[in-house]
């Protein structure tokens, strides 16, 4: 008896921690997530989707509704990142992550509270033949 309890109590616990982890922010202040999960949230229009990716790679296709602020080439992003609505919850990417997963830092030192991030990038997004528009 002793034993089913143990095993019992230990798939309670393993459930209730993946029940955490599962939306869960990161040390950089955002939800990473994939390709599926963002266009659930995209879809649902749960999220404001910010491209971070050049003007031109924005131009060759990008998630529908994204805005476009060019993390490398805008020598003020963080200024422009500042004018966003903070209430809103946003939804990250660049091509990969690369760019993306740095930007973070500045959406965490602005105190934005709701950012996702898309692991994958746009590659991911394309990859997982999700719509574009151009």
């Amino acid at each position: 008896m002793t034993i089913k309890f143990s095993a019992l109590l230990v798939t309670l616990i393993s459930l209730f921690i993946s029940v955490l982890q599962a939306g869960e922010k990161a040390a950089d202040g955002a939800i990473h997530v994939k390709a599926a999960e963002a266009a659930k949230l995209v879809t649902e229009k749960k999220v404001v989707v910010l491209d971070v990716r050049t003007a031109d790679e924005f131009k060759d296709g990008h998630i529908e509704g994204a805005e476009n602020i060019d993390f490398l080439k805008a020598a003020d992003f963080k200024e422009q990142v500042a004018k966003l609505d903070k209430s809103k919850p946003y939804l990250v990417h660049c091509q990969a992550g690369g760019r993306s997963g740095k930007s973070l830092k500045i959406f965490q030192e602005l105190g934005f509270e709701n950012v996702y991030h898309l692991d994958e990038g746009f590659g991911g997004w394309e990859d997982a033949k999700l719509p574009v528009t151009k």
